[in-house]
């Protein structure tokens, strides 16, 4: 039997992004949000800051800071931006988003990662978040805000079938998604949201490095917890798969 490992089997090796968005809708965000030439981009959840590491390749005189909580994650971004000489224009900073405070940027980024502005509940954590986004952006600037949606109201077998105590009241849809950034004095950009084919790359490729793993340690000590993880995960997605959407959001501060 194969000694267990201290480092887990990998789960993000195979993402450039931490959410379902394909490389050519990053493209196209990347062009829309540079536009406004922003100085200043605050990356609030940022995880390894792939698409703002992208908006500062773009809009050279642009300067960036990321902020997360996970050290994995950020030490990934440091490296990225070390080999594409970025380096010296961001900072990527061990910290809770809700505690963290700057001067208002040009452009704020926040995908993902509405949970980190507060203990407010869902719903109710997005429109806290998108308060608290609009006093991190002067007016005038940008908010790019990646939350998840109902695409359509699901059952009770199928909210059965995704995550544990999962409920109907957790999202809301995308008119209501909308009318939250409103409400938080923000005007829609742009309004786009992700395809089947992004949610199955990003969910495929967050198991494709555990079952690369289980490959090549069938016989491991932990095999069995990680399959059981992995199969669980995927019961999941399945179950959600067509009924959750993720919308990417362009907004203007007013």
């Amino acid at each position: 039997m194969t000694a267990f490992s201290s480092s887990p089997p990998p789960i993000y090796t195979w993402l450039d992004f931490n959410s379902p968005l394909s490389a050519a809708r990053a493209t196209g965000l990347v062009d829309r949000l540079g536009r406004s030439g922003p100085a200043t981009v605050l990356d609030l959840g940022c995880g390894w800051g792939e698409l703002m590491l992208q908006v500062l390749a773009a809009v050279p005189d642009a300067v960036g800071i990321g902020i997360d909580t996970n050290a994995d994650h950020l030490a990934r971004g440091r490296e990225n931006a070390e080999k594409r000489g970025l380096g010296d224009r961001v900072q990527f900073v061990e910290e809770p988003v809700a505690g963290f405070s700057s001067e208002p940027g040009d452009l704020a980024l926040c995908v993902g990662s509405s949970h980190a502005f507060g203990d407010a509940e869902p719903p109710a954590h997005t429109a806290v978040a998108l308060r608290a986004l609009r006093g991190r952006v002067r007016t005038g600037g940008r908010v790019l805000f990646g939350e998840s949606f109902w695409q359509r109201p699901p059952t009770a077998g199928e909210l059965a079938g995704m995550w544990p105590d999962a409920s109907a009241d957790e999202h809301t849809d995308l008119t209501t998604l909308v009318g939250l950034a409103a409400a938080a004095r923000f005007r829609p950009l742009w309004i786009e949201t992700a395809t089947l084919d992004e949610w199955e790359q990003f969910e495929s490729g967050y198991l494709a490095g555990k079952e690369e793993w289980l490959a090549s340690h069938g016989d491991h000590a932990e095999a069995d917890t990680v399959r059981a993880a992995a199969d669980a995960h995927r019961d999941m997605w399945l179950g959600y798969r067509g009924i959750l959407g993720f919308a990417y959001l362009t907004l203007v501060a007013y």
